[in-house]
């Protein structure tokens, strides 16, 4: 298939896929009915997508299957943006580019508002996107209804809410700032990307060990187990003091959770975040074992009230997730986007193209060596001291 066939057949099939997306075309703008609220004018302005070529191999960009900052370099909707503030109803909802490599790998760069989907609709939207592209139906049919998440009237928060915080945000909330390309080369070094491979094996005697130490641990995870690792050792590493509360925050679907149940195919942002919190002295003193145990609790906890709670304490508070001596860990691994298919071939692998300071991202570890990727954006002298935490047994 060439090129030009390729991306005509995925032109063709996003042209079907927004009759059925249709807000995906539209634009964040200020609500008419609420102050501080977004809503998504319909007004078809589209989205962006872009074909590019480059004469160097895939092969010559090394590491694929984790944050590459070669690989960004070849994205153009990554460089947008000036120095001048823009209204966020000038920016479009989704924007993809397929890039030919001189071998004659591909490559598909997708960039989503999360305000509009969140890490399972997204996934949804391009297993659709790869069906059309292979001339079938729609696999999971769009519902965009968001009322369902909407909060109680009047509000009643029932719980306490750790793991949001007030917000101190003064400027307006409908415009964003963008970066030039001048700009990022100006500006302070980014610390580079770091990636810690956590094998099978090690994840098998991390779970051995907890369940050694706490006979009732029950139904352990390897999400929970490595998640509870990774905040005891980023907590320390970070040189957090030891009187201070460290909170790892880690989206959860709820899209099962909450009563009624979302419908298949909600596509909008059901993430809600789950929260375990101790001291850095707790963490450096008590077992392994307790840490799982806390990131148990902040998945249990999540049932229908605490989170409809939760919903009301944003609409009184007007809130974001948890700012302070906090970061959150997100399990990519466990969305399964490198599983799509495409009338051009099935995915080698799915990354990010870029993790932000108090992000931690867990992917899949190599094809030919499982386990799990960790990547998080760490200065190096702490990222060694990270991993020596970590792959202690």
């Amino acid at each position: 298939m060439s090129f030009s066939e390729i991306c005509n057949k995925l032109y063709s099939a996003l042209g079907k896929m927004l009759v059925q997306y249709d807000f995906m075309a539209g634009r964040l703008v200020p609500s008419l009915e609420e102050t501080n609220r977004f809503e998504i004018d319909c007004n078809g302005a589209g989205i962006v997508v872009a074909a590019a070529r480059t004469d160097r191999k895939l092969s010559e960009f090394g590491v694929i299957s984790a944050p590459n900052p070669q690989l960004r370099e070849l994205v153009l909707f990554l460089h947008e943006g000036c120095d001048q503030e823009t209204d966020l109803k000038e920016k479009p909802l989704a924007s993809l580019q397929l890039t030919q490599f001189g071998c004659g790998s591909l490559a598909l760069a997708s960039h989503y508002n999360h305000c509009t989907l969140d890490g399972f609709a997204i996934r949804d939207f391009e297993v659709n996107l790869g069906a059309l592209t292979r001339g079938e139906d729609l696999i999971t049919v769009p519902n965009a209804d968001r009322t369902l998440l909407r909060a109680r009237n009047p509000p009643i928060v029932s719980h306490p809410h750790f793991e949001y915080s007030k917000s101190t945000v003064t400027h307006n909330l409908f415009t964003l700032r963008g970066k030039s390309g001048t700009n990022v080369m100006q500006s302070l070094p980014e610390n580079q990307i770091q990636v810690l491979h956590l094998s099978p094996q090690s994840i098998a005697s991390f779970k051995k060990k907890a369940l050694e130490e706490d006979k009732t641990l029950k139904n352990t995870t390897t999400f929970q187990v490595v998640a509870a690792k990774i905040w005891k050792a980023r907590s320390i590493a970070t040189r957090m003091s030891e009187e201070k509360v460290s909170t790892m925050l880690f989206p959860v679907d709820v899209r099962k959770r909450v009563v009624p149940e979302l419908p298949d195919g909600f596509a909008g942002n059901a993430l809600v975040p789950g929260f375990a919190r101790a001291t850095v002295r707790e963490l450096k003193e008590l077992e392994d074992s307790s840490h799982i145990r806390k990131v148990q609790e902040g998945l249990e906890r999540l049932n229908n009230e605490y989170i409809k709670s939760g919903i009301d304490w944003l609409e009184v508070n007007k809130g974001a997730p948890c700012m302070e001596d906090s970061f959150s860990l997100v399990a990519w691994w466990r969305l399964g986007l490198e599983e799509q298919l495409f009338a051009w071939g099935r995915l080698k692998c799915a990354t990010p193209l870029q993790v932000k300071p108090g992000l931690v991202m867990l992917l899949p570890g190599p094809q030919d060596q499982g386990g799990i990727n960790i990547c998080l954006d760490l200065p190096e002298d702490q990222m060694k001291h990270f991993s020596r935490i970590m792959l202690q047994i």
